[in-house]
């Protein structure tokens, strides 16, 4: 069973220097007011094509508004084959208060 971790905003930033995608499942909205530079808004709408581009083994951050949104959607993708998945632990709004340069609209 494949199963994903919970990681701080600072672990966040150590996974993306790595190389890891971040999607970001907040509405679109709400993401376009801000999210975390490089990420994807990911949603019900444009998860198969997220799917058929996504490369498998690269680690995965899945961030929502308060950190637990994500953790079942950080599950599912667990699920369908991803294998490093993380949950962004306080969503975006841990991320926007801990790292306000890191930003972008």
């Amino acid at each position: 069973m494949s199963q994903y971790i919970c990681i701080s905003s600072a672990q966040a930033i150590e996974w993306l220097d790595k190389g890891a995608v971040i999607a970001d499942i907040r509405d679109a909205q709400s993401f376009q007011q801000g999210h975390i530079p490089g990420a994807f808004n990911l949603s019900n709408d444009n998860l198969h094509e997220f799917m058929m581009a996504a490369e498998f083994e690269t680690p995965l951050i899945v961030c929502c508004y308060h950190g637990i949104s994500s953790q079942s959607a950080a599950d599912y993708l667990a699920k369908q084959g991803f294998e490093e998945v993380s949950s962004l632990d306080g969503g975006f709004e841990a991320w926007s208060a801990s790292h306000p340069d890191k930003i972008e609209a």
